[in-house]
């Protein structure tokens, strides 16, 4: 078969729409922050797919499992994956964090720091414990879910919704049909969108550079590379070796999923290829339950880079700050962002909010002040921690569906391998239908 030029690549042209904003936000920055809204229009374009496309996948899901036990089973492997998985983050991260050393001997004075940067995320943070979490994963009215976008939210009513239809077998069948119709329609709209991810990446990338220069990658370089670098051990190392467990290497995957990976680069926000991956993960070889069902719950439960960033952030304020943690205390603060990150993927800033709570509950052992020094760097390093949440939640959805009998081995081998798979070639599970370079196998 005849491959493509590369130039109609999309990880191509998005590798162009990045170094051009980078280019444009060094040499012209004020014309760089002008560029914002291209970067915040496509975002603004994908989130506006993704309440619908969660609904109408989960609730085809889980009607077509058929059995609220399988639902359950799948449900529960999920989540006990996620917690094992989180929590080697955080720990990789701890662990990182304190051999380097990153912010010793820098003596910042916490009182002296201006906070006007960070009023907003610690005013939301007040209201950010636990009981208020779970209350707020409730929507005031199913409408406000889907009108504010919140991924959890509407999990809950499509979980809801799914587990309703499995009682009334094939009396809704042409209702279960229509939303796998509408499904269908939903990612054909996505592939419209892609087009025009090289364009928002430049625009995000000019922006950011533009806005923090080139100075902000030099200034707190050290905490950084920590973060860059932890991450790059995480992936390669714990998910390298889940993936050779599961049956396929790390690497070849990664380039299957290359275009969703500088996109998330491009965007800092692993949101902007969740359709995507949702479609690749399914020609890949993933049954559609399993990929309906872990995808939008690891959006939320999943975030292995954000573990990664909420640890060592943290730790780096308490030794920016001269504040010396105990073992014991650096364990509590693991513990306690064990239950306040999930759901910290789910609204812009929420990471700054979920550590501005999670700093609260130390009692002032660490000046919630110190967040301040983070402010300039945060661009960068959302960018490490969206793609590091992108692979690891990718990862999962391939060990479950392989835990759950559901993952076709012969078909992913020929996929990461570098073979086509025909179009005409159903997908497991009646998986939407995968066309054009919305699904490129390589």
């Amino acid at each position: 078969m005849k491959r493509s030029p590369l130039y109609t690549r999309l990880y191509f042209q998005v590798i162009v729409g990045i170094t051009a904003g980078v280019l444009l936000g060094w040499f012209y920055p004020d014309l760089g922050t002008e560029m914002k809204p291209l970067g915040d229009s496509f975002i603004k374009l994908i989130k506006m797919m993704i309440a619908p496309i969660i609904f109408c996948t989960v609730v085809t899901g889980i009607s077509k499992m058929g059995n609220l036990r399988d639902v359950g089973r799948v449900g529960s492997k999920a989540l006990l994956y996620f917690e094992v998985v989180t929590t080697l983050a955080m720990m990789i991260g701890m662990i990182v964090v304190n051999l380097v050393q990153p912010g010793g001997g820098m003596n910042i004075d916490a009182h002296a720091l201006d906070t006007k940067s960070i009023a907003a995320y610690t005013a939301m943070a007040k209201h950010s414990g636990t009981a208020e979490f779970l209350m707020s994963v409730i929507p005031t009215t199913i409408f406000d879910a889907f009108t504010k976008g919140d991924i959890l939210q509407v999990l809950l009513f499509a979980i809801l919704t799914g587990v309703s239809l499995t009682q009334f077998g094939d009396k809704v069948k042409p209702l279960v049909d229509l939303l796998d119709m509408a499904a269908h329609s939903l990612f054909g709209v996505i592939g419209i969108i892609m087009k025009l991810a090289p364009i928002g990446a430049f625009g995000a990338m000019a922006f950011t550079i533009g806005k923090y220069g080139i100075g902000a990658l030099q200034q707190l370089g050290l905490l950084m590379l920590c973060m860059y670098a932890t991450c790059f051990l995480f992936v390669f190392v714990v998910l390298g070796l889940i993936c050779r467990y599961t049956g396929f290497g790390i690497w070849p995957f990664l380039k299957y999923i290359r275009d969703e990976v500088l996109i998330v680069l491009g965007t800092s926000t692993s949101e902007s290829v969740l359709p995507r991956i949702m479609v690749k993960l399914e020609k890949l070889g993933c049954a559609r339950p399993v990929v309906g069902l872990v995808i939008p719950t690891g959006y939320s439960f999943n975030l292995d880079g954000t573990s990664i960033y909420l640890t060592m952030s943290a730790i780096f304020i308490a030794q920016a700050c001269n504040v010396q943690l105990t073992w014991g205390e650096q364990l509590g603060i693991l513990g306690t962002l064990l239950l306040t990150s999930k759901g910290a993927g789910a609204v812009v800033g929420a990471g700054f909010i979920t550590l501005a709570a999670t700093l609260a509950t130390m009692g002032g052992k660490i000046p919630v002040e110190g967040l301040a020094l983070l402010v300039g760097i945060d661009r960068f390093m959302a960018e490490a921690r969206s793609i590091t949440n992108l692979i690891g939640n990718s990862v999962a959805t391939v060990v479950i569906s392989k835990w759950e009998g559901a993952l076709d081995m012969e078909r992913m081998q020929r996929v990461l391998s570098g073979q086509q798979v025909p179009d005409d070639e159903p997908a497991p599970a009646d998986a939407p239908g995968t066309t054009g370079d919305l699904v490129q196998a390589g």
